[in-house]
């Protein structure tokens, strides 16, 4: 399984993006986003099961990001709203086998980063 992240870009602070993420999806797995800004770790952003769409989110986003899928479609997609400049990062999809962990080390599979670059 291959993931593609995209949909990202220069955006003005309190804009909105929507990334998305293709080849997404399998049975039993959760799916998630990450994002590492210059010089710093990896961060979980927010996550969501494909089966039964529970969803996680890092305190940082929440009420700002929605994560959500497309079954059928076989899409990962976080709508993000009220952007701002700490939002700057290169935004990774990944999946694994199991539930949504913060943990990144659990997490097998990753797309190749979509960048997101908020100007104040």
């Amino acid at each position: 399984v291959q993931l593609q992240a995209s949909g990202g870009g220069l955006v003005q602070a309190g804009g909105s993006l929507r990334l998305s993420c293709a080849g997404s999806g399998r049975t039993n797995y959760a799916m998630a986003w990450f994002r590492q800004a210059p010089g710093k770790q990896r961060e979980f952003v927010a996550g969501i099961t494909w089966n039964w769409g529970t969803t996680v989110y890092a305190d940082s986003v929440k009420g700002r990001f929605t994560i959500s899928r497309d079954k059928a479609k076989r899409m990962l997609y976080l709508q993000m709203n009220s952007l701002k400049p700490g939002d700057t990062a290169v935004y990774y999809c990944a999946d694994r086998n199991g539930d949504i962990t913060p943990r990144i080390n659990e997490w097998k599979t990753w797309g190749q980063g979509t960048q997101v670059t908020v100007s104040s």
